[in-house]
C-alpha cells in the first residue's frame, strides 16, 4: 500500500468517524425528544380517560334516572 492509498484510507476512516459521531448525537437528541413526547402523550391520555369516565358515568346515571322514573 503506497502513501497515497494510505492517506485516502485514513481520510475515509476520519469521515466515517465524523459521520458516526454526528449520527450518535442526533440519535441522543431524538431519544430525549421521544421521552418528552411519551410523557406529554401519557398526560394527554390520562385527561381523555377521565373525560371518558365522566361521560360514561353521566350517561349511565341518566339512563338509570329514566328507567326509575318510568317504573315509579
Amino acid at each position: 500500500m503506497n502513501t497515497q492509498e494510505r492517506n485516502l484510507a485514513l481520510d475515509a476512516l476520519q469521515q466515517i468517524a465524523k459521520h458516526e459521531k454526528e449520527c450518535g448525537e442526533r440519535w441522543g437528541e431524538a431519544v430525549v425528544e421521544l421521552k418528552q413526547l411519551r410523557a406529554v402523550t401519557d398526560a394527554h391520555a390520562a385527561r381523555w380517560e377521565k373525560l371518558a369516565w365522566l361521560i360514561i358515568t353521566t350517561t349511565l346515571a341518566g339512563i338509570a334516572t329514566i328507567i326509575t322514573s318510568q317504573i315509579v
